[in-house]
Parts: C-alpha cells; structure tokens; sequence
C-alpha cells in the first residue's frame, strides 16, 4: 500500500491536507466525472476563488452553510472552498420537500443556501418561510432573483484579492453536518469534524489496502458519507483520483466504471444484487475494477467475484460513526462477517439492560474512539437526541451484531429492524436474504405489521425481476423450503419499486405506515401449534 500523511496532529485540518497535495502533486488528476476531469491544481484554484467570494457574501469561520446540490464538480469545489473558509458544510438530501426540507436548513441555522437551479422545484417554494438564511447562492444558472447570488459572480475573480490566511480552526472543529438516511423517521446533523473526515479516510485505505494508483468510484449522492468521506477524502490522502457518478444506475453502471477507468467501487443495500441479476454478457469483465466494497455481502458474492472479476469486501459503518468495522483482506472471508474493528475504535456487544452479550448471540453494538473526534461529535442543536445516543459514554449504534469466538463480528439488523413475532425475534435482514435467492425477486424490504393475536406479523414488499410475473404462492414456497416456519412472511405486496432515499437505502418507515393495503396478499395465519405436535 501507498503511503499517506498520518492525519494526527493538532492543527491539521481538511484545507491544510489539500494545500499539501497540491502542492506536492498540483497536475494530477483529482476529481473525475463522465463530463470532465480536474486536477488538484484546477480544483484549488476554483475553490480560491469561490472561498473570496464566500467571505465577500460574510460567511465567517465556523459558519454552517447549507448545500442543495447534485453530484457535480461545483459541490466538490464549494466543499474545499467552505474548508479554507473555516465555515462548514450542511448538504441537505436532494429528495426534501416542503416542511422536511425547510425543517433540515433551519435545524443548522444556516444564513447561506447554495442550491442547484436544476433543484429550484424543491427549495424556491421553502426559501421565503426560511428562519435563517439571507440569501441564495444559485448554481447553473446565470440569473438569480434579487436577493440571491449567481454562482458565477461569486467565483468572479477580484483584482488585488490577497491570498487567504489559514483559518482560525483547529482538527476538532466541525468540517460537514451530514444529515442521518432517515430510513427510520426524520433526520437528524451529525456533526463532523476536520479530523473524523481525515482519520475514516486513513482508515479506508488501511481496511481495504488502497494504492495511490486507485481511481475510487462512487454512484452514491455527494452529501452522503460514501461519496465525501470515504471516496472524495481517501482519494485526498492517497493523492489519487476520486471517480464520482451522477446517481446510481444499474444499466449504466459498468459502462460508468469503465469510462472513470475505476479500480474501486462501492455498493450498499440491493444495489449489488441489481447488479447480478442482470443478464450475463460478454462484457461482464471488461472494465479495470479490482474490488468492491460495501454491505451487505450475499451468499452469492464469490459467484459475483468470478462472473465480474473483481474482490468483494464486507465492512460496517454508520454516519454517526464512519467506517470502523472491515474484513480482514489477509485472512479467509468468514460467510456473513463485516470483519473486525480497526484499532482508532473500541466495540460493545450488549443486551437491552446494557450488559455485555455472550458469543453468538446478537446484541446492540456500542463505539467508542481511542482518539480524539473521530466519531461524531453529537447531532446538531438536538442535545436530548445526543445525550440519548452517548449514554453510558457509549455510542449505541442502534444496530445489532453478534460476535464468534474469534472476535469477527456479523450484522443481523437493526434494533428497530427486528419483527417481533410470538415470542420470537426475527431479524428482516435474514428474512430478506432468503427472499432475494428467489430468481424473479429484484429486492424486497420486510416490515412488521400488527398482529390480531397481538405482537406482529412478518410482511414483504417485493419488487419483481423486470418481465417477470412473481406470484405470491410461489414466493412463500421458495421462503418455507429456506428459513425455519416462524420466519416465513404471511403478508405479501409486489411493487413496482421501493420507497428509498437518494442513497438506495428502503425507507421502511414509509412502507410501515401504508401497512396492509388491498393489494396485499394474505397466506393462511401462522399457527405455531403445529411445531409443538
């Protein structure tokens, strides 16, 4: 593996890494996108510019400033720009609307909007009941209304503008806000220090064993933690090239690959079985991708791996949290395990009481940091919320895992994720996966419904193989000849497609509060009488 700068001392902050790379390698390339390319050189001097043209707006150090953007070289550029400022970042998901939407900007108290004029659906409706924000700064667009900004003024170049001094901050002070996916209920800031986005940068390319000749390709959204943290940072460090799609894209996704020349790719939720349930064909191995990365890993992955050619790596992490779980890449893959953590954190296993769980049995996964700011700092202007995550001087992740007996660690779900039904837990995530073997399922997302004998019963939202006819009988038979009976759903509803956010995860929520609808196919109720007989 390459070297990198060790992100560890005080004063060293996500513009003071930049300055050194381009200084050290001003005419590489850096950003990669399938309309263009932009060397450290270029994206330094366009984030310069647009730094002056922050500070001449007011924006100060340590302001939040919030971004409506897509995946474009412009979010990249305001990001170091914001950075040398000393200000932080706020980017809001490009999917708020109405109330949510206005809810997130105003949460962080942000007195600057900079929004995409491809997105002025959303946020021209919210601009006039924000609370804080003065004025808008509008990309691709060289009009603005009266109390907005052009983004091509504000990246004007000023005769005689001194060159900017390093701002007043520190490793500790908060680089980004990055909103929670919300696939639980609304989202909540995380607040994101200079040093959490350098130290997961660092520990992506330990986890994975990186080499500065990897071009790091992400589909996912840029205000998400994959695409900044774990792609556009380590890129950073390793002075290699970040590859950034537009939006994922499972017919476009190879040719993605092999136009950005990726050699590392990522993947998350049912993104990679989208991907292997398309037809094989003779292009299957022609692009330059050598691994992939993400959760979860499929039974199916080492077919994966021979169809296309490339490693899979299995590893766990959270916003709040970063990435601090990987797959050891010296040893042989365990079947299920994300892997052991990496030595900047420490990990709990415990029960509802908070005591430490035996070997495989599941409990709530707790982190704790061996060195400063390298989890979150606590969930912006929400002290009860964050109290509430940190009790006990733990992170409680929400997530459960089990261990083995040698300390490798396996994600069975969510606390939330779990079905409680006649007494047994059932993790979704298991009952998914035994779903999603069947060849005409797309993906699915299993929830827990009310039961009339009280507790819940288990349900799957199932979306078809596209030109297939998927019929319910069929689906409970493939479940009960893979899972034990009590796990077998009784509800059934095929849909067209899955509630998610913009990074591909399912918003369960939404599906939990339709419940059982009239297209809603019901077996026989489960009666576990029979398994005592």
């Amino acid at each position: 593996m390459a070297a990198h700068r060790d992100p560890s001392w005080p004063l060293h902050t996500l513009a003071a890494e930049f300055a050194q790379a381009v200084r050290e390698v001003p005419q590489r390339p850096f950003l990669r996108m399938v309309h263009g390319e932009w060397t450290y050189a270029q994206i330094d001097d366009e984030s310069e510019r647009v730094a002056h043209g922050l500070k001449r707006l007011g924006v100060r150090p340590r302001d939040n400033v919030s971004l409506m953007l897509p995946n474009c070289v412009e979010f990249v550029v305001v990001w170091f720009a914001l950075a040398k400022v000393g200000a932080v970042a706020a980017p809001v998901n490009t999917a708020f609307r109405g109330e949510v939407l206005a809810s997130a900007i105003d949460l962080v108290q942000s007195r600057l909007l900079i929004a995409h004029a491809a997105l002025r659906e959303p946020w021209a409706p919210v601009r006039p009941g924000l609370a804080s924000v003065e004025r808008v700064v509008v990309v691709g667009s060289h009009q603005a209304g009266a109390a907005d900004t052009a983004y091509e003024s504000l990246r004007a170049e000023m005769p005689g503008a001194p060159p900017l001094e390093p701002p007043p901050v520190t490793f500790s002070d908060l680089c980004l806000l990055l909103y929670t996916s919300g696939t639980t209920g609304r989202s909540k800031a995380a607040m994101i220090s200079h040093r959490f986005v350098l130290a997961q940068a660092a520990g992506v390319i330990e986890g994975l064993g990186l080499r500065n000749d990897d071009v790091l390709y992400c589909p996912y959204p840029l205000f998400h933690l994959d695409a900044a943290v774990m792609t556009i940072a380590p890129a950073l460090l390793l002075r290699g090239v970040a590859a950034i799609g537009e939006r994922f894209s499972v017919s476009r996704y190879w040719d993605e690959v092999r136009t950005l020349q990726a050699t590392v790719f990522d993947f998350m939720g049912a993104t990679l079985t989208m991907l292997w349930k398309q037809p094989p064909g003779p292009r299957d191995r022609d692009h330059r991708a050598r691994l992939g990365w993400g959760v979860p890993l499929p039974a199916w992955a080492p077919r994966f791996e021979q169809r296309f050619g490339c490693r899979l790596v299995e590893l766990y992490g959270s916003t709040e949290v970063g990435a601090i779980i990987y797959t050891p890449l010296d040893e042989p893959r365990r079947n299920g395990s994300c892997g052991k953590p990496l030595g900047r954190w420490q990990v709990r296993l415990v029960d509802e009481a908070g005591f430490e769980v035996p070997a495989d049995t599941p409990g709530e996964l707790l982190v704790r940091s061996n060195e400063p700011s390298v989890i979150m700092d606590g969930y912006y202007a929400m002290p009860e919320a964050t109290l509430a995550a940190f009790r006990d001087l733990w992170f409680h992740t929400g997530d459960l895992l089990k261990r083995d007996a040698d300390g490798y660690l396996y994600f069975v779900g969510r606390r939330k994720d779990i079905v409680r039904r006649r007494g047994e837990n059932i993790s979704a995530a298991e009952v998914e996966a035994g779903i999603e073997t069947h060849p005409d399922v797309l993906e699915c997302a299993v929830i827990g419904v009310p039961s009339e004998l009280t507790e819940e019963e288990v349900m799957v939202c199932v979306v078809p193989r596209p030109g297939a006819v998927l019929q319910p009988e069929a689906l409970i038979a493939h479940c009960a000849e893979r899972m034990a009976p009590f796990m077998v759903p009784r509800y059934v509803r095929v849909l067209a497609a899955l509630p998610k956010t913009p990074t591909d995860k399912v918003e369960k929520f939404r599906l939990q509060e339709q419940g059982i609808t009239a297209d809603t196919w019901d077996r026989e109720p489960y009666d576990d009488t029979k398994e005592r007989r």
